[in-house]
């Protein structure tokens, strides 16, 4: 199905920008990010616009990637969105949807809410979890050469924001500081659903994971 001219134009963007990014945050991210919003936006009382949008912008320049610096992406999005003629109240939703999206560590509170964040943090939450997630959890792992797993360091779950932003702990540390915790972090019931069940994939990986660690399967 042809796309509107304001979701085609920002499909287009998205891809130019992105088209060298790491694995797990590359145009492909945002791709699965844009379905799964559209999918969950068609249960709730939302602008889709916003949510498409908003869902194609919201990693256009992660911070991890441009030294902590979140004021990048926000900035980047306003940019482009000004550049053709966006409406003044989709520019402002997008980017407060952009800024409140992260989960920033156990101990950060987003200081904006709207029907059309929580959908598009539901999607964005969702490509964190499930099969996908643990292929994007290794892939950046990997990305920045760290340890696969070591016993002797374990994860940390009370971290603050600028902790969780520094930490350089093995790729299943994050599993527990992270993933396995947006379960219950969902917002809306549709996300929830789909949370639940690559939740239960996850701990089955891990269960398998640890088996294999000690040469028992």
């Amino acid at each position: 199905m042809k796309e509107n001219k304001l979701i085609q134009q920002t499909i287009d963007y998205v891809k130019t920008e992105l088209e060298n990014a790491e694995g797990g945050h590359d145009w492909w991210h945002i791709y699965r990010v844009w379905k799964t919003a559209k999918q969950i936006a068609q249960t709730e009382p939302v602008d889709h616009n916003i949510v498409e949008v908003a869902a194609l912008l919201h990693d256009i320049a992660d911070s991890k990637f441009h030294d902590g610096d979140e004021s990048i992406g926000p900035r980047k999005a306003k940019t482009f969105l000004e550049s053709i003629q966006a409406d003044d109240s989709l520019i402002n939703h997008v980017i407060l949807i952009i800024q409140n999206i992260s989960f920033g560590g156990g101990n950060f509170k987003q200081k904006f809410n709207s029907p059309e964040l929580a959908v598009v943090q539901d999607a964005d939450r969702l490509d964190a979890l499930g099969a996908i997630g643990i292929a994007r959890t290794f892939n950046y792992g990997g990305y920045k050469n760290r340890a696969i797993y070591d016993p002797n360091i374990p994860p940390q779950l009370n971290m603050t924001k600028a902790e969780y932003k520094k930490s350089t702990a093995p790729s299943i540390n994050h599993f527990y500081e992270k993933l396995l915790l947006l379960k219950d972090r969902m917002n809306t019931p549709t996300g929830k659903a789909m949370a639940a069940q690559r939740h239960q994939f996850m701990e089955q990986y891990l269960e398998q994971f640890y088996q294999e660690w000690e040469g028992k399967r």
